[in-house]
């Protein structure tokens, strides 16, 4: 029965004997022991697992212990302290440069620029409500026309290249070219404007004679319009009318001449008709009138003049 205690009493010697220097090992020669079990970190949990099943089997043979240091050992190895202190404070010293170092800028992100081209279709082209248009695309990239309201494409304009589109009541249109687009403003159609100019002065003569007026061009009526093709133009009285030409602007210009009658007897059949156009002074008044009707945008323009004579001839 002694020898079974003091084999037990061996392997407990051993056993904390095992346990003294695996803390010396992993703690030094501080031996808090409730610092060891708290930081998990410094013994592994397999180690302290195994450490508490044997403490538990010892409690449980009735048996009593207590760890006692020499107190003439060192307590700290002073070396080891100073050179520890003064890593310390190189890493504090490092801790302060380290925060006194500005972070580095960021790098703006380099974007490629696209390239801002000037749009094909030149600002000096006019586009006109109700009617057609010519773009000339001087660009290298097509253009495309673009109506704002519902996003359809009205025209395509191929580089170096014109094309002839229609307009309806768009006040302005989108030129699109590569990435980039412009709103160009649409110009409305102004409707057309008729002058009647006298170019004779044998009504000024105190005698005027219908068969003078006849073989004269007395009046010239000049329309102009932005788009005459589209004009429809109509006249009305006792006139002859020759014409239209094209002047230099591209106006439509008409001669006007008296036609009352051929002879003396239809002049005096035309005045048992109409003899109530004779004005106080003696002379007889006819009138006549010019209508141009624009087909596309409704816009109708009507001027007259009058014609005055007093005989058939002399």
């Amino acid at each position: 029965m002694i020898n079974k205690n003091r084999d037990s009493k061996f392997v407990i010697y051993q056993v904390l004997y095992i346990f003294v220097i695996t803390v010396l090992a992993l703690k030094g020669a501080d031996l808090d022991l409730r610092r060891v079990a708290l930081e998990e970190e410094t013994v592994q949990k397999s180690v302290r697992d195994s450490l508490s099943a044997l403490l538990d089997s010892i409690y449980a043979l009735g048996l009593d212990f207590k760890i006692e240091i020499d107190p003439n050992l060192p307590v700290e190895n002073e070396e080891l302290k100073r050179k520890l202190a003064d890593l310390n404070r190189k890493v504090q010293d490092l801790n302060k440069i380290v925060e006194e170092i500005p972070p580095p800028k960021e790098e703006p992100e380099i974007v490629e620029e696209q390239k801002i081209m000037q749009s094909p279709i030149s600002a000096k082209q006019t586009f006109i409500q109700y009617t057609w248009n010519m773009a000339r695309n001087t660009g290298s990239v097509p253009a495309n026309i673009v109506d704002p309201r519902s996003g359809q494409t009205i025209a395509v304009v191929p580089p170096g290249q014109e094309k002839r589109f229609d307009l309806l009541d768009q006040e302005e249109i989108i030129i699109k070219f590569g990435t980039q687009e412009e709103r160009v403003k649409v110009i409305p159609n102004k409707p057309p404007e008729i002058k009647i100019e006298r170019v004779t002065t044998r009504m000024n003569a105190s005698r005027i004679y219908v068969r003078e007026l006849q073989r004269i061009t007395v009046f010239k009526v000049t329309i102009i319009d932005a788009r005459p093709d589209q004009l429809k133009v109509t006249y009305t009285g006792p006139i002859s009318v020759t014409g239209p030409q094209r002047d230099g602007n591209n106006n439509l210009v008409y001669n006007v001449s008296l036609n009352v009658a051929s002879t003396e007897r239809a002049y005096n059949d035309w005045l048992d008709k109409f003899g109530n156009l004779r004005e106080p002074d003696g002379r007889y008044k006819v009138n006549f009138f010019f209508t141009a009707v624009d087909e596309r945008s409704k816009d109708r323009v009507q001027v007259g003049d009058s014609f005055f004579f007093t005989d058939f001839s002399n």
